[in-house]
């Protein structure tokens, strides 16, 4: 049999060594690999299933990571001293945790840092949510993030957040997940009463006012009672929680879709689930830092943050201080001259990749992306030099010099990348913690998966993906 190079035509071998098509990730994938892509994906989607909320994210984080042998900040500053290839972890209010894994030359030179978010889009109960209405009772929330409302009715829904009560103790809530628990849900109207919501724009069909969620249809037991329904809430509540109506005010309860995690499609090549945006970064970037074995010369760090979805505001944010003092606190416990000046060189000298997601091609919806530089589902991690909206406003927009370097060492581990951009200009775009960081004069670059229905209460995304953001940080931070 011929070679089938000698049967090309020299133009063909001429577009093959110098054009670029971006090949399914799959292709390259040997049975090993294949097995390893199944291993991750499924500890993952175990993950994703707990982890509904940034404080549960925050604590399957540190479970996995105390594994591997981090320990509390606390332990560090009783001995006196960080070590080269010592394991250190700081959380800051439940909400933001930080890793850091110290490196043999001084940290001043810079670290490798890997960020994510761990907040997602969600409904939240208003400060005082309980009501009863034509004998039913009901939950006001306030929508966190960018969503679609219509997505949020007629679905099942949990609960979980924390509570704290008069008294100041504090109780953990958590329903909806369990078989035998309850669940929750917000109405919507039949298609035959539907003709003028019909009308309506889409954005319109379901207000923000008009997402409150049925919580009971039964009365306390004593006749001719006035809002019956809403006092047996209130009994149910105080008899399982010890919790009044005064204590929502005190309350952080978040509303999410309930449900694990599945495979999707008879292959089960894709997973869907609540909150990849951006659980599914936060998970890879943490596996790929726990899963060194070798002491850094770099320090590696992997930050996973709050409230990213709302522009990362608030102390828990990425905009926040906690960050800069987590990198103080560890330069504390060095052999570091003049430290001030030390955590300004480091954060100079560092790079990052600011780890989120990305909208893939959806064959359903034309027209939303620029195919050329668009980013695909399967096709592997997605390198986006630059984000924002529009005239690229409020973005990073990564150097050449660091987008050649990640090439190279993306290139060198197997990694397969794509490029890609959010969306046709002028239509869409989104942002990023990768400006914040860039403030402090390090490079950043954009990287992650591309998901299909992002913001969605089932958002999908590629196994092998997954597998290639892994492979992808960790080569980074090795």
């Amino acid at each position: 049999m011929k070679n089938k190079d000698k049967e090309k035509s020299p133009a063909v071998m001429l577009q093959e060594q110098l054009g670029k098509k971006w090949e399914l990730a799959w292709k390259d994938l040997g049975d090993e690999e294949v097995e390893e892509v199944k291993a991750i994906s499924n500890d993952y989607m175990r993950f994703l299933t707990a982890g509904k909320t940034e404080r549960q994210c925050v604590e399957l984080s540190i479970e996995l990571a105390e594994k591997a042998g981090f320990k509390p900040l606390e332990t560090y500053q009783k001995a006196g001293e960080i070590k080269p290839g010592d394991k250190v972890y700081m959380i800051h209010k439940d909400k933001t945790v930080a890793f850091f894994v110290a490196g043999s030359e001084p940290i001043e030179k810079g670290m490798a840092i890997v960020g994510a978010h761990i907040d997602s889009p969600r409904l939240d109960l208003k400060p005082s949510p309980l009501y009863e209405s034509d004998d039913m009772a009901f939950f006001k929330t306030h929508y966190y993030g960018g969503i679609k409302k219509y997505h949020w009715v007629t679905i099942p829904l949990a609960m979980h957040g924390t509570v704290v009560k008069k008294d100041g103790e504090t109780v953990n809530i958590s329903i909806g997940e369990a078989p035998e628990d309850p669940v929750f849900c917000i109405t919507d109207l039949l298609p035959h009463l539907s003709q003028e919501q019909n009308t309506k724009k889409m954005t319109e069909g379901i207000t923000g006012e008009g997402l409150n969620i049925i919580v009971g249809s039964q009365p306390y037991p004593e006749k001719d009672l006035k809002e019956g329904v809403k006092l047996n809430i209130l009994n149910h509540l105080y008899t399982k929680y010890g919790m009044m109506e005064e204590d929502f005010a005190t309350a952080e309860l978040e509303v999410v879709p309930a449900g694990a995690a599945r495979n999707v499609g008879f292959d089960e090549s894709l997973i869907g689930g609540y909150g990849q945006d951006d659980r599914i970064c936060a998970y890879t970037a943490l596996r790929a830092l726990v899963d060194q074995e070798t002491v850094p010369i770099r320090t590696r760090c992997v930050i996973l943050a709050d409230k990213e979805e709302i522009g990362s505001v608030g102390n828990t944010g990425m905009h926040s201080r906690f960050f800069e003092n987590a990198v103080a606190e560890l330069i504390d416990l060095m052999d570091v001259n003049k430290p001030e000046l030390a955590i300004r060189r480091c954060f100079m000298n560092s790079e990052m990749l600011s780890a989120d997601v990305t909208a893939g091609v959806d064959p359903n919806f034309t027209g939303t992306h620029d195919k050329g530089n668009a980013p695909y589902i399967g096709k592997g991690m997605v390198l986006s030099k630059y984000g924002g909206a529009r005239g690229k406003s409020g973005s990073n927009d990564a150097h050449a010099a660091f987008m050649g370097k990640m090439r190279q060492t993306l290139e060198a581990a197997g990694v397969v990348w794509q490029m890609g951009e959010l969306g046709r200009v002028d239509l869409g775009g989104g942002g990023t913690i990768a400006h914040i960081l860039a403030e402090y004069g390090m490079d950043v670059l954009d990287c992650g998966p591309a998901l299909l229905s992002m913001h969605s209460p089932f958002e999908l995304a590629s196994k092998v993906d997954l597998f290639m953001c892994y492979k992808g940080y960790k080569s980074f931070l090795a």
